[in-house]
């Protein structure tokens, strides 16, 4: 089945350099397609991008089987741990898991730092969060073989501030949203901690689309929230479909631009037709796109 949700990364002029670096230490990974930005401003590049004529925009890959997109762009967003990536190394379907684990850890964390060091939890035998070279960030699990199984990346939804204590509320909107959608296992925490209420999400997953998705309500007050540095396409087979998206998920008015805009927890999402890279080699495109909000397949 198509992957009809893929994560958006958003670089600092450096995407293909991350890129290169991503697919060198995952397995089953590599480059898929890669576009550049107009060569003049005639063919619609604003003042701002002018430096970028010519220069790679996108590049899409795959790491561990899953899809993504790195955007080569500027220094406007960060990323943050609101959305990181969960690794599952299962010893069910792997007999070096562990070793796997240590190894890939060692790669991201060279010029990264460990948010959470790589020890024995509770939860697991073998766990870290780590925060790469790039500022992205990675939680690497050694999992259950038990449990009933986990792609080997799952995108993760961190909420903070404001969101703490909604998690539960947004996998029921979520899961309301999309197609092919149930909620999977669920933890909760057992009393207060730090801004997390008893009873709150300490983890729990749940699918959209057929993907899994992971999502926890934050023990510890955090000074970040999510941004436009990780933002979660949609592929949309029609307009209709187009449109029922972006009438579910956008909330916040002054962030719609370009098929961009953010739900209520202000989590980024861009809803695009999935014909996007036919669109894009009209005359004009680039130019037509920079001037919607939603995305108009007739507008192109």
């Amino acid at each position: 089945m198509a992957q009809k949700i893929t994560p958006n990364l958003w670089f600092d002029g450096n995407a293909k350099e991350a890129v290169d670096f991503y697919t060198s230490i995952f397995p089953d990974s590599k480059v898929t397609s890669t576009t550049n930005y107009p060569n003049s401003k005639e063919e619609g590049l604003a003042d701002f991008q002018l430096d970028m004529a010519g220069k790679v925009l996108t590049v899409e890959f795959e790491l561990g089987g899953m899809q993504f997109t790195a955007i080569n762009a500027g220094p406007e967003f960060k990323f943050t741990p609101s959305i990181s990536f969960m690794v599952n190394f299962d010893p069910a379907r792997d007999e070096q898991a562990q070793e796997h684990l240590d190894e890939l850890w060692s790669k991201l964390i060279e010029g990264g730092e460990a948010l959470m060091p790589l020890d024995e939890y509770p939860f697991s035998k073998r766990y870290g969060w780590v925060k790469d070279r790039y500022g992205l960030t990675w939680q690497l699990i050694l999992t259950d073989p038990e449990g009933e199984p986990r792609p080997f990346i799952v995108p993760s939804l961190l909420f903070t501030g404001q969101n703490t204590n909604h998690a539960e509320e947004a996998i029921g909107f979520y899961t309301s949203v999309f197609q092919d959608a149930k909620q999977g296992m669920l933890a909760r925490y057992t009393e207060d901690t730090g801004p997390a209420k008893a009873g709150s999400l300490m983890f729990a997953d749940f699918t959209l689309a057929g993907q899994w998705f992971a999502i926890m309500d934050s023990g510890v007050e955090q000074d970040y929230t999510f941004n436009e540095a990780v933002s979660l396409s949609v592929s949309c087979k029609d307009q209709t479909e187009i449109d029922y998206f972006w009438e579910k998920l956008s909330s916040v008015p002054e962030s719609e631009q370009c098929g961009w805009c953010k739900d209520k927890y202000g989590v980024s999402w861009q809803i695009v037709p999935e014909n996007i890279g036919e669109l894009m080699k009209r005359p004009d495109a680039f130019t037509h796109m920079m001037q919607m909000k939603k995305l108009v397949i007739s507008d192109f």
